[in-house]
């Protein structure tokens, strides 16, 4: 049995190379675009992060994600807009991510293999865009409009982000679901059938 000291020694170090990876991950995405939107592929780490060491591993990633965001340049057109708006929406919507995924993974991992591997890797987009739309309606409505054309914000929200960027980041994570939980079974030291 591992010592208190090497347990944590090996948690810091798992967190690290999970948050360096998210990091790379989304400065990579900006070369993987819907439209308007980029693929968030730093959504990997942070589904393995939470599903190795929890909800606040989930949540330190998910903000490590949206720090990120914020400072690459990629929120730049929401900042335009909406200083405080964008920062709320981009960090809120990374934490509340990693810690869904963290708890989706807790709620399921004694019952099914399976069922672990595709609510924890779900889990990660549909809140990430969830929160993301929600502060669309908060904050930035006159700017979707303008975007939209003067159409329907809620379509074209709908065609945009959820048609386009929500499902190829679904699908790519659902893809990737079992590779993933099987990573975070051997960070944890479990052996996955």
């Amino acid at each position: 049995m591992a010592s208190k000291h090497s347990k944590r020694i090996l948690w810091l170090t798992q967190l690290a190379l999970l948050t360096a990876m998210t990091i790379v991950l989304q400065m990579l995405s900006a070369y993987v675009r819907f439209g308007r939107f980029q693929v968030a592929l730093a959504l990997i780490p942070i589904v393995i992060g939470a599903a190795i060491h929890g909800a606040g591993a989930g949540a330190w990633l998910g903000a490590v994600f949206g720090a990120v965001v914020l400072l690459n340049g990629d929120a730049a057109p929401f900042y335009a807009f909406s200083v405080p708006g964008t920062i709320v929406t981009v960090m809120l919507k990374g934490i509340a991510a990693g810690a869904a995924a963290g708890f989706m993974h807790r709620l399921f991992e004694q019952k099914n293999k399976t069922l672990v591997a595709i609510s924890t890797a779900a889990i990660v987009p549909i809140v990430n865009t969830g929160v993301f739309v929600l502060g669309c309606y908060i904050f930035f409505v006159p700017l979707l409009r303008d975007w939209a054309g003067g159409q329907n914000v809620t379509a074209f929200l709908f065609l945009t982000v959820i048609s386009g960027n929500f499902l190829f980041e679904l699908a790519t994570i659902a893809l990737l679901s079992g590779v993933i939980v099987r990573v975070a079974g051997m960070w944890k030291g479990k052996r996955m059938a």
